[in-house]
């Protein structure tokens, strides 16, 4: 009885990191995919304000507390790159609501 009252709380920890890490990683690819959808949006559209409408959609609730930067050269075949910055809170009491930045860019050549 001993030894499980010592050991669940550790065991309890470790799953509540590996679910945290899980959110993290979750967060990053959906960061990761919103800069691809707004660097396709930027490379077909002159419309800087359409690739960043285009990164918002693609985090869905989270997309209207990123920041999401745009650079399109207006020369056929350079790269149009977009930035997306997310704040996300990590929910573990443990670790105390520490905000991280989540952080992607992506590039593709102008089309038009």
């Amino acid at each position: 009885m001993i030894e499980f009252v010592l050991v669940v709380p550790l065991i309890l920890v470790l799953i509540l990191g590996l679910v945290e890490v899980a959110l993290v990683a979750r967060g990053q690819l959906m960061v990761v995919n919103a800069a691809r959808e707004g660097a396709r949006e930027a490379a077909a559209s002159p419309d800087p304000a359409a690739a960043v409408k285009a990164a918002r959609l693609a985090l869905g609730e989270a997309g209207s507390s990123a920041a999401v930067s745009v650079r399109r050269p207006h020369v056929v075949g350079q790269p149009a790159r977009v930035r997306v910055v997310l704040r996300y809170r990590v929910a573990s009491p443990i670790l105390g609501g520490i905000p991280i930045d989540l952080t992607a860019s992506a590039a593709m050549r102008v089309e038009r």
